[in-house]
């Protein structure tokens, strides 16, 4: 009985799955996000199944939409989140501060280089155990967080404080650790 509702799901997805991937890549903003959502329309569809084993277009699409729906929630509370804390991160340490340097070179990046950074200097994990996390080999970690390294540097203002001695640079012992660290 098992392999009928297997099969017969695997026939929907076969089916459904390009107009709904076309119609979630429509309304976001990346593929691979378009890419997540449409497997979780399928998610859902296949722990639907068992009650109601629907596969009209209407009805996925209709679930596409409430995905999406959520996805675009879950971005605007991480936005004002991020908000909140550089508001918060103003109030303690001034508008000019290092930190809030930081923390905007930090919001510019993408998702992976901030986590990957994040591993590193704030969890303080070595590549071993950052490959451990992200289940990659170690010299694919030490790639990837020396890509996101090169990604922060750019997102550092050129006036920002740094680590290396120059004329006008604070010294090393009077900035932020993480700073310091990831050589910016």
């Amino acid at each position: 009985m098992d392999s009928e509702r297997e099969l017969a799901f695997i026939a929907v997805h076969r089916d459904s799955y390009p107009r709904v991937y076309r119609y979630v890549r429509r309304r976001v903003e990346s593929p691979e996000l378009a890419e997540e959502l449409a497997a979780d329309v399928f998610r859902v569809v296949w722990q639907k199944w068992h009650d109601q084993p629907r596969s009209d277009i209407a009805w996925l699409l209709t679930v596409a939409r409430n995905l999406i729906g959520n996805a675009y929630r879950s971005r605007d509370r991480l936005v004002a989140l991020q908000a909140k804390l550089r508001a918060s991160a103003e109030l303690r340490s001034g508008a000019e501060s290092e930190d809030l340097v930081v923390h905007d070179a930090m919001a510019a990046l993408r998702d992976s280089e901030r986590d990957i950074l994040q591993l590193a200097y704030w969890d303080e994990l070595s590549v071993a155990e950052i490959a451990g996390v992200l289940q990659c080999s170690k010299a694919a970690a030490k790639v990837r967080l020396h890509r996101a390294r090169a990604a922060f540097r750019k997102q550092m203002p050129v006036s920002a404080p740094s680590g290396r001695q120059s004329s006008g640079r604070q010294s090393p012992g009077k900035q932020n650790s993480a700073t310091q660290k990831m050589g910016a």
